[in-house]
């Protein structure tokens, strides 16, 4: 059941951001500081779900929509569309020379794949991640870390990276829809970061993608000026969601 959800609502459009594919009742949450560019304000428009079908999901993320826990948002930022959703056509996805070395480089990790559950060890390990990373989530605490990622409306899968000696190196949360790969989160063991997890994280959920006929892996948000996600096209080819609701291929 959608919460919030009415036949009866209109389908909301807020140019040029794309409407949502189905009618929902939208909130829009006040305005805050940008995570991503410093000096600016931010904007999202909301609702609260308890549970969604990954097919309907799959509607929401292809008109620019993401989820944290069970809320599902959208920017509609005034005068700054640069929130832009890019994905990687899985079939098509070719390692870069430094993707193939972070690879080799993580060859003696374990990475396993099922559903997801929350642990001592991972919130442990999402605090040293956030401590290490100083951002707005620092802090938290474990009943906001389970409602954050381990609080899911669609189907979702967990990643975990362990080390020879059995130790938690990372994990990734990703939802699984009809046609695709959405990666969620990924906290990783700062004290490893010459691994390049984050990025062999990718990989492994790229390569979780093409071994069960995916043809979509979703990226989240990438916003040009920031740094911390120039990584995002690296993962070539990919394609970015336009203000009129196309994918078109990305030339960055």
């Amino acid at each position: 059941m959608l919460i919030g959800m009415s036949a009866a609502d209109p389908v909301q459009s807020c140019y040029p951001a794309p409407g949502p594919p189905v009618a929902v009742g939208l909130s829009v949450i006040p305005e805050h500081p940008c995570p991503y560019l410093p000096d600016r304000q931010a904007t999202l428009r909301a609702f609260h779900v308890g549970s969604m079908p990954g097919a309907i999901y799959q509607g929401f993320l292809d008109t620019g929509f993401r989820r944290a826990g069970r809320v599902i948002y959208q920017p509609i930022c005034r005068g700054c569309r640069e929130c832009i959703s890019l994905r990687v056509p899985v079939a098509r996805f070719t390692p870069s020379k430094s993707q193939r070395r972070c690879r080799r480089r993580n060859a003696d990790l374990t990475v396993s794949v099922a559903l997801p559950a929350a642990s001592d060890e991972k919130f442990d390990l999402y605090q040293r991640y956030q401590a290490d990373r100083h951002t707005a989530r620092e802090g938290e605490s474990r009943a906001d870390f389970e409602s954050f990622l381990y609080r899911s409306p669609v189907p979702t899968l967990e990643f975990t990276y362990r080390d020879p000696g059995g130790v938690l190196l990372g994990v990734g949360i990703c939802d699984v829809c009809t046609d695709s790969l959405s990666s969620v989160y990924f906290f990783y063991d700062p004290r490893n970061s010459s691994r390049g997890l984050g990025i062999f994280g990718a990989l492994s959920e790229l390569d979780f993608a093409l071994g069960h006929g995916i043809s979509h892996y979703y990226l989240g948000y990438w916003v040009r000026d920031c740094r911390k996600m120039r990584y995002k096209t690296d993962f070539r080819p990919s394609e970015l969601l336009h203000p009129d609701g196309q994918w078109r291929p990305c030339s960055q």
